[in-house]
């Protein structure tokens, strides 16, 4: 499988293609990025790691359920950007349906759930049996990689290699995510969305942590990391419940498995039709790569 993170892909190459200028955004240069970039993916990988599968994000996430700080701080950056994301967001929705009724591809999108969810338990289904290649820049991804799961990062064109996907993790869990919203285990839930300072986790003691992990559990480690007990685990479990992708509920597993198995292909045949409808006049001759 190919498991393209829709959304990632999609704001990565329209940030790029907005940073090189003299192009206006409009409908069209956003329908033309995605579908070059999901024609590119095709063509490269298609014949190592089969069909291009869509995955993407639901509107509610079941981590904000959670935790209500998830993310929170994206919509203030967003805000400051300049950059009008109604349009983006609405656009790039009006695509995937597109997709979702012309292209021969599988297009997943599942209440509750992150495109990182529809990723991992995909992965963890087929696992053993299928190669698999997440095409995505996030780092999160890294602890689903093993022999049959690589990544491709669309930012640095290159495979994400990094150091083995437990000793990732368990780093992860222990520094937080910034990006999102999520503190380190020293941290209280409002660290960001009061513009409070991280407790510092040094190099050191982040070393001391994940190496005790060898032997300990998680919780027993509050000594090491001079913190309350219950405050230690309290955070930790906040952390782990957020990043580690062991964590999704049984019920938004099953319902992307469900999904998959149920959601049809759009038709190819309409692709012709659809490409002369949107003027995709250089996308035509490339129209064998879907």
């Amino acid at each position: 499988m190919i498991l393209i993170d829709f959304t990632q892909i999609a704001i990565g190459s329209l940030m790029v293609a907005i940073n090189r200028g003299g192009e206006e955004v409009d409908e069209s240069l956003v329908r033309h990025l995605v579908l070059n970039n999901l024609r590119y993916y095709r063509s490269r990988f298609t014949e190592k790691y089969g069909e291009l599968v869509i995955c993407c994000d639901s509107k509610h996430y079941w981590r904000r359920d959670y935790f209500p700080n998830y993310k929170a701080n994206r919509k203030k950056d967003r805000a400051s950007s300049g950059y009008d994301w109604d349009f983006i967001f609405t656009t790039l929705n009006g695509v995937r349906d597109e997709i979702k009724e012309h292209f021969p591809y599988k297009v997943l999108e599942v209440y509750g759930a992150e495109a990182d969810d529809i990723i991992a338990t995909l992965v963890k289904h087929e696992q053993g049996d299928l190669d698999t290649i997440i095409i995505s820049s996030d780092k999160d991804f890294i602890q689903l990689h093993g022999f049959h799961v690589k990544q491709y990062s669309p930012v640095s064109k290159k495979f994400v290699n990094s150091t083995p996907p437990l000793e990732y993790l368990r780093e992860h869990i222990i520094k937080g995510d910034r990006s999102d919203g999520v503190p380190n285990v020293l941290s209280p839930d409002d660290t960001f969305t009061e513009s409070k300072r991280q407790k510092p986790i040094r190099k050191t003691m982040l070393i001391t942590l994940t190496e005790a992990m060898e032997r300990w559990e998680p919780k027993d480690l509050f000594q090491l990391a001079k913190c309350n007990r219950d405050t230690w685990v309290r955070n930790w479990q906040r952390n782990e419940t957020l990043i580690d992708l062991n964590k999704i509920p049984d019920d938004i597993r099953n319902e992307i498995l469900r999904e998959f198995k149920d959601t049809k292909t759009g038709d190819r045949s309409k692709l012709f039709n659809y490409f002369v409808e949107h003027k995709l006049n250089n996308l035509i001759q490339s129209i064998g790569d879907f």
